[in-house]
């Protein structure tokens, strides 16, 4: 049994393909099966089971994948801290982030952790959902996530930075461009832009609206915040997104306009790790920035709208 195995069988087992895994890794599908089947060889059982479209783990499977991923994420740790060690003040933070992360809640961050740490290169890997974002800091050396809080998953850790309010997202001229604020009941039968619904934001939003028996239906969808405003700006129909840091009070919003929802429970976002105590220097030092500005924005008022009462 060596590292390389049980890497490649916590692959297969999220992959649940060993082509899949093999094109990753760029080599066959057999030596992908070979490591598999010496994995059954030496613990005496049967690790997964190959189903028409793939394959899944077994009971047996399932316990070993959990310890294998527990402890080469330990060790990958491990080994970026030595690395520091030895490296000093250089290296790379790696991070895994949503498709439109960097731009608002990072910015200034990666800006001023640039003029600090020179010699440390920042790494993003965007992903399409929180879930991928877990998915991918608990199967590589990814040292943080960004994401949107939600329930807790075996062996990452999750950290609010900020709650970001709800707001309507409605072209100028539409009948509630004009309010202050509407309320959540105020959405009951409209038609919105949809988010992605396996997104942890969507979940949230429909958990929010549940709690105050707010249905509304749906026109359209959008992979992600920035093109749900989009969409809404262009007349494409009405989303409710949370409210962006980024969008500072006074600038041109163009077509848009965003009206605040106060009575929804506001989405909480922020970092998720393997370890915080296991995180390398550079990476908390990253994460306490990125915390630190958002904050900072947050109670600026640099948000394009008003926080509302929580």
């Amino acid at each position: 049994m060596t590292l390389d195995d049980l890497r490649v069988f916590v692959a297969v087992c999220r992959a649940g393909s060993l082509s899949a895994v093999a094109r990753d890794l760029g080599c066959t599908q057999s030596a992908v099966s070979q490591h598999v089947k010496r994995l059954e060889r030496e613990t005496g059982v049967r690790l997964v089971e190959r189903r028409p479209r793939g394959v899944v783990p077994t009971q047996a499977g399932r316990v070993l994948e959990a310890a294998a991923a527990e402890g080469i994420a330990g060790l990958d740790l491990a080994i970026r801290r030595l690395r520091d060690l030895v490296d000093g003040e250089s290296g790379s933070v790696r991070v895994a982030t949503g498709a439109t992360t960097v731009r608002h809640f990072m910015a200034d961050a990666v800006v001023a952790f640039r003029e600090r740490h020179p010699r440390i290169s920042l790494e993003f890997r965007t992903e399409s959902s929180s879930s991928a974002c877990f998915d991918a800091l608990a199967g590589s050396e990814l040292d943080l996530a960004w994401i949107t809080l939600g329930p807790p998953v075996r062996g990452i850790e999750q950290r609010a930075v900020v709650d970001l309010p709800w707001v309507l997202a409605v072209r100028d001229g539409d009948p509630l461009a004009g309010r202050p604020c509407a309320e959540a009941a105020d959405l009951t039968g409209l038609r919105l832009i949809r988010l992605p619904p396996n997104s942890t934001s969507a979940a949230h939003l429909d958990a929010a609206c549940e709690e105050l028996g707010v249905r509304f239906g749906y026109d359209t969808g959008a992979a992600d915040w920035d093109t749900a405003l989009l969409l809404a700006e262009l007349g494409l129909g009405r989303a409710v997104v949370p409210a962006l840091p980024g969008l500072r009070a006074g600038g041109d919003l163009g077509a848009l306009r965003l009206v605040p929802l106060p009575s929804l429970r506001p989405l909480s976002v922020g970092w998720a790790v393997r370890q915080w105590d296991a995180l390398t220097p550079s990476a908390r030092a990253f994460a306490d920035l990125v915390a630190e500005c958002c904050r900072r924005g947050a109670s600026s008022g640099r948000t394009d709208v008003p926080t509302g009462p929580r």
